[in-house]
């Protein structure tokens, strides 16, 4: 049977930044879930309800499991944060969906770990893999596998890496040598609930994604409702700014992985430039990205409502040029948003 080590040395050649291996077991981080779906912080988000027994231990997920293989990959790319740019006709988009979908590129390496650790191994067992998909709590295990801990803002930290991670894991039946914990590092540093815009970190290490900008960008569907349309500032697309203003995250190391650099359409984009853009531009960057979780429209709707937010000349002409011959900026669900933008804006010119 490979050793731990090989796992690791194995992880690495294949572009994994961490790889630790914790024991499956039911710890008590584990347990929060249930009381955190009872306050209602999970939204809409009714398949976390559907799956949180499963979710309660990796062994309701595969019986007999004994370690989870935990993973993390480095997303960073070199490009400033947005906390940095006071430019509100910026677009804001969540620096992990820059550029390919990690669903897929993750996913592909993860699979080839595990394949290589059936080659590798005389005797059978069972195994499952996730990047992001199954009813795993990744950022537990993630954590007693000694990748990280679970911060103030919800996220892995990592003391070298910081916290632009893409977790995956491999759940199996092998009895791997597992590695210590990690411990919480954070202290009395609360920077990145102050900073949070809408107060959706309502204490230490509890979101309510009811207020999260970056559930009401992806996650919620439809009509986004008017009292948090302001709120969303210039964000089109998740919200990053309780990693950027950790102290962890400072100087983070740059990943030069081209799976991971900004595709030309995201790249920073100003909001007027990213309304014109035409669907036959923007679709194909969505969709290889892991903005294709939420859609072309959404990503047009929360444009329109940042648009709005701006308050600028920019924002009211390109709001005001005709939706015609684009289907998505065309959509009941993106005008509606638009027509608020355009009435915002008068109303602040006026």
């Amino acid at each position: 049977m490979p050793s731990a080590d090989d796992v690791k040395t194995r992880a690495r050649e294949l572009g994994f930044a961490l790889c630790g291996i914790a024991p499956a077991g039911a710890f008590p981080e584990l347990a929060f879930l249930r009381e955190w779906l009872d306050r209602g912080h999970a939204g809409g988000m009714r398949y976390l309800e559907r799956t949180a027994a499963r979710r309660a231990d990796v062994r309701q997920v595969l019986p007999g499991a004994r370690t989870v293989i935990a993973l993390a990959t480095n997303y960073h790319v070199d490009r400033p944060y947005s906390t940095e740019q006071a430019d509100p006709g910026r677009a804001r988009v969540s620096r992990y969906a820059w550029g390919e979908d990690y669903h897929a590129v993750i996913g592909r390496r993860t699979r080839e770990l595990l394949d290589w650790l059936r080659s590798a191994s005389a005797e059978p067992f069972e195994a499952r893999p996730y990047v992001d998909t199954g009813p795993v709590q990744e950022r537990v295990y993630a954590q007693y596998a000694g990748l990280g801990w679970i911060g103030k803002n919800t996220c892995l930290i990592n003391a070298e890496i910081g916290s632009w991670l893409f977790l995956s894991e491999i759940v199996c039946t092998l009895p791997l040598e597992v590695d210590a914990p990690a411990l919480d590092q954070c202290g009395t540093c609360t920077l990145c609930l102050e900073a949070c815009p809408t107060g959706a970190l309502v204490a230490p290490h509890v979101l309510d994604a009811n207020r999260c900008i970056a559930y009401l960008t992806i996650e919620q569907r439809g009509t986004l409702p008017e009292p948090v349309r302001a709120d969303l500032g210039s964000h089109v697309y998740g919200c990053d700014i309780c990693q950027e203003v950790c102290p962890w995250n400072a100087q983070p190391p740059a990943s030069t992985d081209p799976a991971w650099q900004p595709h030309p359409a995201l790249d920073q984009p100003r909001l007027d430039a990213l309304w014109r853009q035409p669907d036959a531009v923007l679709r194909p960057a969505v969709k290889r990205s892991a903005m294709a979780y939420a859609g072309l429209r959404r990503l047009r709707r929360n444009t329109a409502v940042a648009l709005g937010n701006s308050g600028s000349a920019d924002a009211a002409a390109a709001l005001a040029e005709p939706a015609a011959g684009d289907d998505s900026r065309a959509a009941p669900l993106v005008a509606e948003h638009a027509a608020w933008a355009r009435r915002r804006l008068a109303r602040d010119a006026g």
